[in-house]
């Protein structure tokens, strides 16, 4: 089982920026899964494993052609040239950080310009005082006055038979629904949820296929909701009731 691989500079800002903060936040653990054409970062997929984070939560699929976060890409295994594992997600940000900001450094005078490209493996090696040899993601580059070698622990790459599960529960997860809506103002929604978290635990979601999204919570006591109107579907739409239409 082998992966080593070497970063473009779009794919690593992707992950530093935008995929890697917005993973932390579904939860704290995930599943990497590498196969031939693509590099995928799951949560709650597979459930509870002995090799995998915890069930339970939302299901988050990021999913990413090869070409786009690597420039060079070599992967082999008995699993059908595909690896998987699980790593917690704040050591993976903290890793390519470390590395990011030593690939950042100017070249001193006289050196060529462009600094090496960032290197990441999967590798065995045996921690002080153990005598087993744990999986490791590696993460290498140099830049003018230092390098770096980063390694990541990460569970023991998933069996063919949880990888063959991984495949169907990705298969599942591409079922989305018929009809979604597109909400313009993602700040507002955050905003509106953490309040009715303040009243209760089960927020009630729905959406209409005329572009009506609704969010609710009820307890023993009270109700409260609020709605967003005439916003843009996708997928099986229909007309709004007569009644509903000259509402804004």
């Amino acid at each position: 089982m082998k992966f080593k691989a070497f970063f473009t500079d779009d794919g690593i800002s992707l992950l530093d920026k935008r995929f890697l903060p917005a993973m932390d936040k579904v939860g704290r653990v995930c599943h990497v899964f590498f196969t031939p054409t693509h590099a995928m970062l799951l949560h709650n997929l597979l459930g509870a494993t002995a090799a995998g984070p915890d069930g339970g939560g939302p299901q988050c699929v990021a999913q990413f052609a090869k070409d786009l976060l690597f420039r060079e890409y070599n992967l082999s295994s008995r699993n059908g040239n595909q690896i998987a594992f699980s790593v917690e997600v704040a050591l993976l940000h903290r890793a390519l950080r470390s590395v990011l900001a030593v690939h950042a450094q100017p070249p001193a005078a006289g050196d060529a310009a462009g600094a090496p490209a960032i290197q990441v493996r999967l590798v065995n090696k045996l921690p002080a005082g153990s005598r087993t040899a744990t999986p490791f993601l590696t993460f290498e580059t140099k830049g003018a006055h230092a390098a770096v070698v980063q390694d990541v622990p990460i569970s023991r790459p998933l069996s063919r038979s949880d990888v063959e599960r991984l495949h169907a529960a990705l298969d599942a997860a591409k079922d989305l629904p018929k009809t979604l809506v597109q909400v313009p103002d993602l700040p507002q929604l955050q905003s509106l949820v953490d309040r009715l978290k303040n009243v209760g635990d089960l927020l009630t979601v729905a959406v209409t296929q005329y572009g009506d999204l609704h969010l609710q919570v009820s307890t023993s006591l009270v109700t409260v909701g609020s709605e967003f109107r005439k916003l843009r579907v996708i997928g099986d739409r229909a007309n709004a009731p007569v009644g509903d239409q000259i509402l804004t």
